[in-house]
């Protein structure tokens, strides 16, 4: 079996709030690279951002650094072959998860995506969170920027999230460890001194054997909350296991909070998600909406020393179709700061859910609750119906044929 490492230890970490703090990091990591640039993202697009990025790319290949790109073809369906030119030209190894061709128009690649967003650098630094490479997580974008966070890590997780980064593109395979139940400390490493830095395990979602990896440290870590959950999160519509753990944890006396999304980019979604408010309102739950802009998080702290951060929604895609990847971090300084950070956004830009008025609903509307809450909740079900193609990792092709750098690897 193969299963997501353990806990490591000495890590350092830092936070990163949307794409000013992110793609400055990002973008002087890649140019200082001396040996290895390794990236997944869900959203390329040819933008200034993805102009950057492009551009730092080139330039670490054009000094001889290995550098390997991976997108999502059904999230990134449009870049130009003169963009992929410039790339494969520099010796690039731009490859696509998943490409399919489009049926009169529609794109056959809309289930279990490749949602991640991981980087990279050097086997020393790496990068993890929910923001793509589009200047809609830049504040100047507009009403309908992005709010989101990511972290910066070095220290040794970085050996594992290099390690599944490696296994997706072939290049060597997963080591094999001890099922989860066998490793010490899961999902929760004891409360006792530990050295310097933060104690961090990579966690990750897949459709073999990493079904329910993620959800699993969410529901174990709200069951041994004692003070406070904070969760904020984009796309908010989680299975039943985790929706009882909530009750349980706020009628236990435990402050539970949930930041969600007031501005949607998806109006089924938040609608899915309003299902839900009478049944947690009714148990003490507390219930924000952020309505600045469009909230994309996907982060959580609780109590005084866990947090995590990373790709995964709490919705049937993220939970049971996409390739997700999240870390889980305990340190105390880490969870101070995004708490702040979070309450913040709470005090200054989002609507508290009154429980009377989220419970005043005509018969119409709750028949229609109710046909929503039992579509979107079966919904990763009806898609495992269907067969089960292989997807694949594919070098990108410039006008019809290979790239450059693909056939170079070939060679």
């Amino acid at each position: 079996m193969i299963i997501a490492p353990g806990w490591t230890y000495g890590n350092r970490v830092r936070l990163l709030e949307n794409g000013e703090e992110y793609y400055p990091a990002v973008f002087a990591a890649i140019r200082s690279a001396r040996r290895e640039v390794l990236l997944e993202t869900f959203i390329l697009f040819e933008d200034r951002v993805g102009r950057e990025l492009q551009g730092a790319l080139i330039d670490a290949a054009t000094r001889g650094v290995r550098v390997e790109v991976t997108v999502d073809a059904y999230g990134s369906p449009d870049l130009s072959a003169e963009f992929l030119g410039a790339l494969s030209a520099a010796g690039v190894r731009f490859r696509f998860f998943d490409p399919r061709p489009r049926i009169f128009g529609m794109r056959t690649n809309t289930l279990r995506r490749l949602h991640r967003k991981l980087l990279v650098i050097d086997r020393r630094k790496a990068f993890v969170g929910g923001i793509n490479f589009s200047e809609d997580h830049l504040a100047d974008f507009g009403p309908m920027a992005k709010q989101d966070y990511a972290v910066e890590v070095e220290g040794p997780v970085v050996d594992d999230i290099r390690a599944l980064m490696e296994s997706l593109i072939g290049a060597q395979p997963m080591l094999r460890t001890r099922p989860w139940w066998r490793l010490p400390g899961f999902p929760l490493p004891a409360r006792e001194p530990r050295p310097d830095g933060a104690a961090i395990t990579f966690v990750w979602r897949d459709n073999a054997n990493h079904r329910d990896d993620i959800e699993q440290h969410y529901r174990a870590a709200i069951r041994a909350a004692r003070r406070d959950v904070l969760i904020a999160n984009a796309y908010f519509f989680p299975g039943y296991r985790l929706l009882r753990e909530l009750r349980l944890a706020a009628k236990r006396g435990v402050r539970v909070r949930l930041l969600l999304q007031g501005v949607p980019d998806h109006r089924l979604m938040r609608w899915a998600a309003r299902t839900l408010y009478d049944f947690l309102l009714r148990s003490g739950v507390e219930i924000y909406e952020y309505c600045e802009r469009s909230f994309h998080g996907k982060v959580a702290v609780i109590d005084d020393d866990w947090t995590t951060i990373g790709s995964s929604n709490l919705d049937p895609l993220s939970l049971a179709l996409n390739l997700e990847a999240n870390l889980v971090i305990r340190d105390e300084a880490l969870s101070r700061e995004l708490r702040s950070r979070l309450e913040l956004l709470i005090r200054n830009h989002c609507e508290a859910i009154d429980p009377q008025r989220a419970r005043r609903r005509t018969l119409w509307r709750q028949l229609l609750s109710y046909f929503i809450f039992h579509v979107v909740r079966r919904y990763p079900k009806w898609a495992g119906w269907l067969p089960m193609r292989e997807q694949r990792v594919v070098f990108a092709k410039v006008d019809g044929t290979t790239t450059e750098a693909a056939r170079r690897d070939a060679a």
